[in-house]
């Protein structure tokens, strides 16, 4: 053992992360792009060749929120084998928490000058505040909720699901029909939160406006922090004796059951911090793209973040990262060349990920391929070898 293994041995998260290659990688590169990207876009000149301009700024601070939304996925998907095709729900309720953050701090500057009502009530007759958006305008009762309101949802349904033992592929149809059901719920005026229209309009966050290139480039290091937290968090749970019972629940549910282990309790915790780094991905995301509308509760949102998983690489955490990045890429591209074929262009990589790449494209490296499992390339070299071997 090296003398820095020996020194932080006793620190357990310094210890996983210096024993997660990947891990280390993407840290630097967030860390690096914390200080880069804004420096560039706040202190160079548009004329220079290293200025990003701010349009690129919130683009690359959206795709870090879809970063941080597939990390909540493969949290559950790749080491506890829960495959949940609802947490775009967790998303977007994150998302209009701080929504209606945002629509509070509007006040008389909306289109019909109410200092309390947003815009959208005042035009549907609503006479009173509803007693749910109290509090929502104050900064920090919002965040709160933000991951309070996901990760009670997922603890109140995991609760119910796990306890009765639904698995597979009943249970990712029952967490796309909740997703589906927020949908509906969420398109109703009556319901308060702007009906198909959504909450949009948003003037400033914090008292700094959500225009100006500084706020911009503070939205972008906030996503960028919180990637990290919840990555480190991610992997101390993957990476401690509680995430050795989630792979081992993953791999045979029915032998960890029958060794006395309380199952549902397990997949009930990570189910709920899942949940809560969905939520957080979605409170970044709203005041980066400036509208929340019911469109984010689609089930095929949900879908997509699958496909972004499992591109990646599932059961590595930053494998998903880099899935996200990827495909949104892929998604901006095609969709401003080809708007056409966008989605035959997603089918098409995702058909070709199962066949070519099952284990994605960090499985196809072999040094970062998932600790648990062979690269590709490594299964690939030995089944030549026993080919050789036995002619």
């Amino acid at each position: 053992m090296t003398d820095y293994r020996q020194k932080y041995q006793m620190t357990p998260v310094i210890g996983w992360l210096l024993k997660d290659r990947g891990g280390m990688i993407l840290l630097g590169i967030l860390i690096a792009a914390a200080i880069l990207v804004p420096a560039s876009n706040l202190l160079l000149p548009e004329s220079s060749a290293f200025h990003v301009p701010t349009w690129m700024v919130s683009l690359l601070g959206k795709y870090l929120c879809y970063a941080l939304l597939a990390l909540s996925v493969d949290l559950i998907w790749g080491f506890c084998g829960i495959l949940s095709l609802g947490h775009g729900a967790f998303f977007a309720l994150g998302g209009y928490a701080m929504g209606m953050y945002l629509m509070r701090q509007i006040g008389d500057r909306g289109v019909y000058g109410d200092p309390i009502l947003p815009d959208f009530m005042v035009f549907l007759n609503w006479q009173e505040l509803p007693w749910y958006w109290h509090g929502f305008d104050m900064f920090w009762f919002a965040i709160v909720m933000a991951m309070f309101v996901p990760g009670l949802l997922a603890f109140v349904f995991g609760f119910l699901a796990f306890r009765s033992r639904v698995t597979g592929v009943y249970l990712s149809i029952i967490t796309q029909a909740m997703t589906y059901a927020l949908l509906l719920a969420f398109f109703r005026n009556d319901m308060g939160f702007g009906g198909n229209n959504g909450l949009t309009d948003f003037k400033d966050l914090l008292g700094y406006s959500l225009q100006s290139d500084g706020t911009r480039a503070g939205l972008f290091v906030a996503s960028c922090v919180f990637l990290g937290i919840c990555y480190t968090v991610a992997r101390g749970i993957t990476q401690s004796r509680l995430g050795k019972v989630l792979i081992a629940i993953r791999d045979a549910e029915s032998r960890v059951r029958f060794t006395g282990y309380r199952v549902e309790y397990y997949k009930l915790f990570v189910f709920t911090v899942s949940a809560v780094m969905a939520g957080i991905a979605g409170a970044l995301y709203v005041p980066q793209v400036g509208i929340i509308n019911p469109g984010e509760f689609a089930p095929a949102l949900s879908i997509e973040i699958v496909i972004w998983v499992a591109v990646g690489g599932r059961g590595t955490l930053y494998g998903a990262v880099l899935g996200a990045f990827i495909v949104n890429y892929a998604k901006t591209f095609f969709t401003g060349a080809m708007p056409d074929f966008w989605l035959f262009f997603l089918g098409g990589l995702f058909i070709a990920v199962t066949l070519f790449l099952p284990k994605g494209v960090i499985g196809a490296v072999p040094a970062f391929g998932s600790a648990d499992r062979q690269s590709l390339f490594t299964t690939w070299r030995k089944r030549r070898a026993n080919e050789g071997g036995k002619a």
